[in-house]
């Protein structure tokens, strides 16, 4: 049972990191988020099963066209109810991301229908035994995606020239502006990269549940929620502490029962956060005067 508990925890941990990642990438470029983070994984998942199992088309071409929807989603997002708002100095996109994501889990509900949907998977179709505990070979592949494209951006922001553009924004969107960096088009991206991260998330974890207009909802909670608690400025600690967040709710479903998971978990967030208001790897604000 410990042995299971731990390698579910460590998917869903790499779920829940990919998804908080998202919510990093458009905090540091821009200081706002996508609270629409949770549908974008349900679209993700949606149109992945609709394309490939609904419609009959590879999956990997199915995959990308999914992915590539869930960018636009974040594109269309970014451009219509973050941007003008921002330009205002008003936070009222905080409530406009948030009816995104009701409009969009609403929309799917209707075409794509309210019972859930198995996503069949090679990967997740006959369990191995590791440590004595039968797992899908899924399991497996989740925390290796997850971590490997955290590496990855990590790479990306340090080694190359678009990457150097996003840390230039990072540090000072005025001097970048003034450098000649289209500032307004790397947040655009920057939301981009985020719903498509979350996309990915939905098609990776679908096979694992099921598919429906719901699924997003808990699960972009709990993100946000890794999000705050690994501190939303460091990359490294969104992706540790989706890990642990993952492992702590697997562990306390394994041993304590499904009844006592989210109040057990989240009431270590907020003892966390009481202890270190900033997050696991966050830094306090500077103020210069």
């Amino acid at each position: 049972m410990l042995a299971s508990a731990i390698i579910s925890g460590i998917g869903l941990g790499s779920m829940y990191g990919l998804i908080a990642l998202g919510f990093h990438i458009t905090y540091v470029v821009s200081n706002t988020v996508n609270f629409a983070q949770g549908s974008a994984m349900m679209l993700g998942a949606v149109l992945g099963y609709t394309f490939g199992v609904k419609l009959g088309w590879p999956m990997p071409l199915a995959v990308v066209a999914a992915l590539t929807a869930c960018a636009l989603f974040g594109l269309v997002v970014e451009r219509i109810l973050v941007r003008p708002f921002v330009a205002r100095g008003s936070n009222a996109w905080l409530m406009a991301t948030v009816a995104a994501g009701i409009v969009l889990d609403n929309a799917v509900l209707f075409t794509f229908g309210k019972e859930p949907r198995g996503f069949p998977s090679a990967l997740a179709r006959e369990p191995i035994r590791i440590f004595g505990a039968g797992v899908y070979p899924l399991q497996l592949v989740i925390p290796v995606v997850g971590i490997g494209i955290a590496l990855v951006m990590h790479l990306v922001l340090r080694r190359t020239r678009r990457g150097k553009t996003l840390l230039a924004v990072v540090q000072n969107a005025d001097a970048a502006r003034l450098m000649g960096i289209n500032v307004h088009r790397t947040v655009a991206v920057s939301f981009m990269i985020s719903t498509a991260l979350a996309g990915l998330a939905g098609l990776l974890i679908a096979p694992l549940f099921s598919v429906s207009s719901e699924m997003g909802t808990l699960f972009g909670i709990k993100a946000f929620a890794v999000a705050i608690l690994g501190g939303m400025g460091s990359a490294w600690g969104v992706v540790i502490a989706g890990l642990a967040y993952g492992l702590i709710e697997a562990l306390v479903t394994a041993f304590l029962g499904s009844v006592y998971t989210q109040i057990v978990v989240f009431s270590v967030v907020i003892l966390a956060l009481a202890l270190m208001p900033n997050g696991l790897f966050g830094r306090a604000a500077i103020n210069r005067v």
